[in-house]
């Protein structure tokens, strides 16, 4: 009797010479199949596609007025620091967004560029599947984004990936300088009508001041040591003088003790008022690069897709296997007709 290790031994010679008495119509299936891989691979049939890539840090969402005038300084809105994790998702998100990419298709025409017929039937489609065949976007280990575009024209791929990066800085500029915009316009408005506000006190000031009310616990001090005086010196002109004087400052007196009160607080308030409408006016009018630049783009040398070699080894590998197999199927086959054959002769 044959232990089972003797009888898979048997067996597995017995395929190995099975394989080697068909070795020439396995050859030869090989053979055609790596001929085929090595002309359909070929220029002819496969346009080579090139490969450009831009690497990109983000920046920090640092307020440009807060880094750079404001006198309190903040870790996080250092705009020599790199962005987290955060701004890197942020990074993806206008990557991939539709004005990105209509933008590109504008500027390079890709309707054209990718021999899209505009008026099929879903042209829009094609051709966004083409861009998501040709171009893409990934995080790297190092918290960077990295921009890869495939080209059959290594030029046009370099452009394309450069541009794509110059954009990410435009697109998210105009996104901050939107809100930045909005934000100008209330701290404008709180600011004027501030102004307008202590320009009018200001005219109060003047105008009592016109009617000789200048300091009035001063003026009340040295007027009523001068009322004293007259009165004693029985100098009624004098007394009348100043009891008109004294009469000013008991009806505008008050008023000019609030006012300038009052004006000292808002002094403040408007200068810090002022502060944040300047800051505003640098926010919405100043731009700084939202990333830093890595690696800018550059025509490639040598074609990054088909890479012929491996579509050569792994159809010659397949066609090999399947050659094995299909000549096991068929000598199966082969057996089992001949067994009913010869079951149907006894018969």
């Amino acid at each position: 009797m044959e232990t089972p290790n003797e009888k898979s031994l048997f067996d597995s010679t017995q395929l190995l010479l099975f394989i080697w008495t068909k070795r020439k119509i396995i050859l030869i299936a090989t053979a055609i199949s790596m001929v085929g891989s090595i002309v359909f691979s070929s220029p002819f049939f496969i346009k080579p596609k090139f490969r450009s890539s831009v690497i990109l840090f983000p920046t920090t969402n640092s307020s440009i007025s807060r880094s750079l005038l404001s006198e309190a300084t903040f870790e996080n809105e250092n705009i020599m620091q790199f962005g987290a994790e955060e701004q890197v998702e942020q990074m993806m998100q206008i990557l991939h967004s539709d004005e990105v990419r209509d933008r590109v298709i504008k500027k390079y025409n890709l309707m054209d560029h990718y021999r899209i017929n505009p008026n099929s039937t879903y042209p829009r489609t094609e051709l966004n599947r083409k861009i998501d065949e040709n171009i893409s976007f990934s995080r790297t280990e190092y918290l960077s984004v990295r921009i890869d575009v495939m080209d059959e024209d290594p030029q046009m791929a370099a452009n394309i990936a450069n541009t794509i990066g110059d954009l990410l800085d435009s697109v998210k500029t105009r996104m901050q300088q939107d809100r930045a915009k909005k934000a100008l316009a209330i701290v404008e408005k709180e600011y004027f009508d501030f102004l307008h506000y202590m320009n009018a006190r200001e005219d109060t000031l003047n105008k009592l001041r016109m009617l000789g009310v200048l300091n009035y616990d001063a003026q009340v001090e040295r007027l009523s040591e001068a009322y004293g005086k007259a009165v004693m010196a029985g100098n009624a002109s004098a007394t009348k003088i100043i009891e008109d004087k004294m009469n000013i400052l008991v009806q505008y007196g008050g008023i000019y003790t609030a006012i300038i009160q009052d004006m000292e607080h808002d002094r403040l308030a408007l200068s810090r008022l002022k502060t944040k409408y300047e800051e505003a006016k640098v926010d919405a009018s100043q731009e700084l690069p939202n990333k830093f630049v890595v690696n800018v783009a550059t025509p490639a040398e040598k074609k990054a897709y088909p890479v012929r070699w491996l579509i050569v080894v792994v159809s010659t590998l397949g066609a090999f296997l399947l050659s094995i197999i299909a000549v096991i199927l068929l000598e199966n086959l082969n057996r089992i007709r001949f067994a009913r054959y010869s079951e149907s002769t006894h018969q």
